[in-house]
């Protein structure tokens, strides 16, 4: 487990791929049981040390996730990220067109290759989820059930086979990102269930919570966190260069 960054009413770490945030169904140990270890150890708490999840990340997904250290900044850092004023961005590393995936007439699909670099495109969709599956599908119309969805991405890094993507949510729907993108014939590599042509060898899929930016909810100082890269030389080759 990685300490991004702490203070003494959060904590942000970087969570591997494979990692969960919270204990679910599998009974695996949980990326909260262990930073309430540390915390636990790092201050000699003689009880159990008080940790709030108040975002998730996907399992096969790495990055950074913020926990809350004290009740105060549960209750606000809650409500923050219900009414959005938290800013996360994530990269995604993504199949080239035509390398696999169902490529749709959506209009953002069709202009990027002509649109000028640095370009931001915006891709809506209407999500229908099938819990049975633990998938989305998308709609370029709205459906019965469906739910409205919209982010915005550029490209900042290419390769021979791959392409780096830059992504704002502007919406938070189950599997947003990952459904989306194949939608519109740009699967994340290593992601089976939407359409990857094959998976990663350690079983992630190629996204990244790469940065987080809020006014932290009780010294209200803006805090704006990177993630460090995953240990791959494919995303350290698509990576832009730290000025």
């Amino acid at each position: 487990m990685q300490v991004v960054y702490e203070d003494n009413h959060l904590i942000i770490v970087y969570k591997e791929s494979g990692e969960i945030v919270q204990g679910d169904k599998t009974g695996d140990r949980p990326l909260s049981e262990l930073v309430k270890d540390y915390l636990k150890e790092k201050y000699n708490k003689p009880g159990e040390a008080f940790l709030g999840v108040v975002h998730r990340l996907d399992r096969p997904v790495s990055g950074l996730v913020v926990f809350a250290k004290t009740s105060k900044s549960l209750t606000r850092l809650n409500k923050m990220f219900a009414n959005g004023e938290v800013h996360k961005t994530y990269w995604a590393v993504v199949e080239k067109k035509g390398q696999g995936g169902e490529v749709s007439a959506h209009p953002s699909s069709c202009t990027e290759a002509t649109a000028p670099a640095d370009t931001w495109h915006t891709l809506t969709h209407w999500l229908v989820r099938n819990e049975k599956q633990n998938k989305s599908y998308a709609y370029e119309r709205e459906k019965p059930q469906a739910k409205k969805a919209v982010l915005k991405y550029r490209v900042i890094g290419q390769g021979d086979r791959y392409t780096l993507l830059e992504v704002n949510l502007m919406t938070g729907r189950h599997h947003q990102i990952r459904c989306q993108l194949s939608a519109v014939g740009r699967p994340i590599k290593g992601d089976l269930k939407y359409g990857a042509r094959r998976s990663n060898p350690d079983g992630s899929i190629s996204l990244l919570s790469h940065k987080v930016e809020f006014v932290h909810p009780v010294s209200k100082t803006l805090i704006s966190i990177v993630s460090p890269l995953p240990d791959d030389t494919l995303w350290r080759a698509l990576a832009p260069r730290e000025e």
